[in-house]
């Protein structure tokens, strides 16, 4: 099939709207399909579309269902669709989940956030990433931890840093942060932290080879957002046997499950220090992270989620 693929975000940008269309753009590809990633709606016709993001996206859902009614329509709902334009913009984000014959959510809980007249429409579609090509081996000098993400205020991307101020000297907890500065100040912010605080560095932005080559030298990874719709970051770490210490937000919830062990009040940097600690120095409770982590493992992989594209995609044409 000839599929159009509508994604908000610029080609090349590190945001998740983009990493998912691309990685999208290549499984369906493996498919058989052809598939035109574009960031707006031209007009031209196709057997599918795939819209990424109900209110970013709306003009080209809604240019598509006109221009060919009878053709099949698949929205991937973002984390902001359905953690605040849903609540902000409800006529236009309401509309293109309506005229969608199907949706995608990329974790378990949007089911609960999703309207009820829309569930019978939702598909659950974990993404994705590809496992390390050789064993992880963080160093025992110090006790790795990586904090992935770009410097935004919805990341609360400096909690890791607080968590670490001021502890114990025989503690040998690093932090690493790699992402972007995206919003105005954040590297200021990054570079004064760094100046006070000898446990945090931030390196920027960084291709993805660096970001794998982190997760080999890190003992766990850091997630501390106060909402996501499904952080790709969580997949990668959890493919890669990296451990995850993640803020206890629905998007995080709905990836490593109700049960995890690792998670923290969303803000509270006191309880990051202490879970912190904990793996640091009580080998146990780092070990139950990695166990708990490898049992989810096969849900991120590539193959996975390539077979639950092809049922839905399948499923919209026969």
């Amino acid at each position: 099939m000839h599929i159009i693929l509508i994604t908000p975000a610029d080609k090349g940008a590190k945001s998740g709207n983009w990493t998912t269309a691309a990685r999208w753009t290549r499984l369906l590809g493996n498919l058989g399909h052809q598939v035109t990633t574009a960031g707006r709606y031209d007009g031209q016709p196709a057997d599918l579309m795939i819209a990424i993001h109900a209110w970013r996206s709306a003009d080209a859902i809604e240019r598509f269902k006109k221009l060919y009614p009878d053709r099949p329509l698949i929205l991937c709902l973002a984390g902001t669709d359905i953690n605040q334009f849903i609540h902000t913009h409800p006529e236009t984000t309401l509309r293109s989940m309506d005229l969608a014959e199907a949706l995608v959510g990329l974790n378990e809980t949007i089911k609960s956030l999703t309207p009820e007249n829309f569930r019978r429409k939702l598909r659950i579609i974990h993404q994705s990433a590809k496992p390390l090509s050789s064993p992880r081996h963080p160093p025992r000098r110090h006790f790795n931890v990586c904090v992935i993400g770009h410097l935004r205020q919805v990341k609360d991307p400096f909690r890791a840093a607080l968590a670490v101020r001021n502890l114990p000297e025989t503690s040998r907890i690093r932090v690493r942060h790699l992402g972007g500065a995206e919003e105005k100040g954040f590297d200021q912010k990054a570079m004064a932290e760094m100046t006070r605080n000898p446990r945090y560095t931030w390196q920027g932005e960084v291709p993805s080879w660096r970001v794998r080559r982190e997760f080999v030298r890190s003992h766990l990874m850091v997630i501390s957002s106060l909402a996501e719709g499904g952080a790709n970051v969580v997949s990668e770490a959890v493919v890669t046997g990296l451990p995850v210490i993640a803020s206890k937000i629905d998007g995080n919830v709905g990836l490593l499950g109700k049960r995890y062990k690792g998670y923290f009040p969303a803000g509270d940097e006191a309880a990051l220090r202490k879970l912190l600690l904990w793996a640091e120095n009580d080998r146990s409770f780092l070990n139950t992270l990695e166990e708990q982590c490898a049992a989810r493992r096969d849900l991120f992989l590539p193959e996975t989620e390539q077979a639950a594209l092809r049922e839905l995609v399948e499923g919209m044409i026969y």
